[in-house]
């Protein structure tokens, strides 16, 4: 009779048969369980590649970092003018409020200045006060500043007839008469006279 190969189930050792090293590491198939992998298919995966781990690390995060760096200058890029606009809005906005508010109050107060118009006392009072108007039978009286007026002596002259004067010649000459005179004074005074 011919001789079998031992079967790959035969050629196992048997549970008991582990020694504590083996009893120390997990089996694949545990972690495979577990969800997680053995320490060495970790570590054996980076060396595949021929590059160590922390610089195939490096490699992937830099190249993650400037993906996300150039997504985020692309976004803000996009955004700004919109978000700079919306602020300019907002502070225009603002200022126009703040414009609506002040002109509001102006209205209130010149509709309460029209209001005061209806009174009569308050007619009487403003024509007395802006017109210097006095009622029938009352005497107005202006009460000049002493130290702004300066009195002036009058000249001793004739005394002020009633109605219109003539000037100290007695007759009145046109104004284009005047005006001739006083060329003709002018002339007769120039630069040959002075000499």
């Amino acid at each position: 009779m011919a001789r079998r190969p031992p079967s790959p189930v035969a050629a196992r050792p048997a549970p008991a048969a582990r020694t504590r090293r083996d009893d120390a590491r997990p089996r694949r198939d545990d972690a495979r369980r577990a969800g997680t992998r053995p320490a060495g298919a970790r570590a054996g995966r980076g060396r595949e590649d021929g590059e160590p781990r922390p610089a195939r690390l490096a490699r992937v995060l830099s190249v993650r970092a400037l993906v996300l760096g150039m997504v985020l200058l692309a976004g803000f890029t996009l955004l700004f003018p919109t978000v700079r606009a919306y602020l300019a809005q907002r502070a225009e906005l603002a200022a126009l409020a703040g414009q609506v508010a002040a002109a509001e109050q102006a209205e209130r107060d010149l509709q309460r200045e029209l209001d005061r118009w209806e009174d009569d006392a308050y007619v009487a009072a403003q024509a007395r006060e802006r017109l210097s108007y006095v009622l029938p039978g009352e005497t107005a009286y202006r009460v000049i500043d002493p130290e702004v007026v300066v009195e002036e002596e009058p000249e001793d002259g004739p005394e002020p007839a009633d109605g219109p004067t003539l000037p100290d010649g007695g007759a009145v000459a046109p104004w284009y008469a005047t005006v001739w005179d006083s060329l003709a004074a002018a002339g007769a005074s120039g630069p040959e006279a002075e000499e």
